[in-house]
């Protein structure tokens, strides 16, 4: 059967973006066969490539959100600048930027303004908390965002909250995004119009923190900080192994629990026991409920308390860092991994996890060097030698 091509194969995307959250937007584009161009500033440009040099040299952010892309290097505060943007706009499908609160309305580059001349143009507003309301012009970092969603609140241990180890708002926002950029571009297809779309970070992690707001709102209390726990759930946490490994289990009804008992603990009457046989009394017996576990688990090595309770039928899952999770033997044996290029050489990247199967591989691009297509872009907007000669005289273009 005929290799299908890949779903947004002929799709043009101009990003004027910087950090995480519009940058994983458009890899996720880029990864389904779109065409992305990544304007970046020409001191330095996205400022994600200073955030460390741990990938070969380069920063591990940069190298994650950014392959697959084309990188011109313009200064948007000249008219210059912005007016090739405009250029590029004007052959695109799809308008990305996550500029700080009212600098894309300045240069006129926002989603209303640039639909408003382009009708079939999708325009993506990415922001920290909305274009109006009175956070409108707050600063966003992702750490400040957790904080303001309330998922600070329910991480950590009891005494001790603590901010997710990933970006989440920054993804969460990436996220809607880019399914928000599918979603226009359907509807486009369908009217023939394109339109704005607006994402913000606190409304993204806000929709994420739906299982503990409902709690809260109407239930009358917020889910207590567990740590590797689960509020109302037990046993469901991370136990040490004798090799000094940790397993997590996680029994999510009482037929599990009765196997647990029987197969793992060795004491089946726990089964029946009143103190035990659900899941209501577990949670209120959980310091006796999870040192049951504890003592059973404590005896075995890692592999071997995996193989026992995968063998009793209950979930459960190593406590992995994330070197062990670079060498995963699921990705390695579903073939998951691949190398990119970029300007140190070849680094290994995840394949992206959306598969379509009976269609084309991801390209899985390479990482752009700063500015490394600015001379290539300025031509196919039409510019003659004697201008790219003076913008990059002039430092408009580098």
């Amino acid at each position: 059967m005929e290799s299908q091509p890949l779903p947004l194969d002929g799709i043009t995307v101009i990003a004027v973006e910087q950090a995480v959250a519009a940058p994983f937007a458009t890899r996720q584009l880029a990864d389904l066969g779109a065409r992305v161009i990544k304007v970046e500033r020409i001191d330095g440009g996205d400022f994600a490539r200073g955030y460390d040099r741990a990938a070969g040299g380069l920063a591990s952010h940069f190298v994650w959100c950014n392959r697959g892309k084309e990188s011109i290097a313009l200064d948007l505060k000249d008219p210059r600048g912005v007016a090739v943007v405009r250029r590029l706009i004007a052959g695109a499908d799809v308008f990305v930027q996550n500029l700080a609160h009212g600098a894309a309305a300045r240069l006129g580059l926002d989603a209303a303004t640039l639909c408003a001349a382009h009708p079939r143009l999708v325009a993506v507003d990415i922001s920290g908390y909305g274009p109006s309301g009175p956070y409108a012009g707050k600063r966003a970092y992702d750490m400040l965002v957790q904080c303001e969603a309330g998922l600070v609140s329910v991480t950590g241990t009891p005494g001790q909250p603590v901010k997710a180890g990933i970006p989440a708002a920054d993804i969460a926002a990436a996220m809607y995004a880019f399914s928000g950029v599918l979603a226009a571009l359907v509807r486009r297809g369908v009217s023939g119009r394109g339109g704005p779309v607006e994402v913000s970070m606190l409304d993204a992690l806000a929709e994420w923190m739906g299982h503990p707001l409902h709690h809260a709102m109407h239930g009358g209390t917020p889910p207590a900080r567990t740590g590797l726990a689960h509020a109302v759930i037990a046993p469901y946490d991370a136990y040490p192994t004798a090799d000094g490994g940790r397993v997590l289990l996680s029994v999510q009804n009482d037929r599990e629990w009765r196997r647990l008992a029987e197969q793992v603990i060795g004491r089946p009457e726990l089964g029946t026991d009143p103190d035990f046989a659900t899941n209501a009394a577990r949670v209120e017996n959980r310091e006796r409920t999870d040192a049951l576990v504890g003592e059973a688990l404590g005896g075995l090595g890692a592999d071997e308390a995996v193989v026992l309770l995968e063998r009793a039928g209950v979930a459960c899952a190593r406590l992995r860092d994330v070197q062990q999770l670079a060498e995963h033997p699921q990705l390695a044996a579903r073939e998951r991994w691949r190398e990119v290029g970029s300007p140190v050489g070849p680094l290994r990247a995840l394949l992206p996890p959306i598969t379509l199967p009976g269609g084309g591989e991801a390209p899985m691009g390479d990482v752009p060097a700063l500015g490394e297509h600015t001379e290539a872009l300025l031509r196919a907007v039409g510019m003659a030698d004697v201008e790219i000669a003076a913008l990059r005289r002039d430092g408009v273009a580098a």
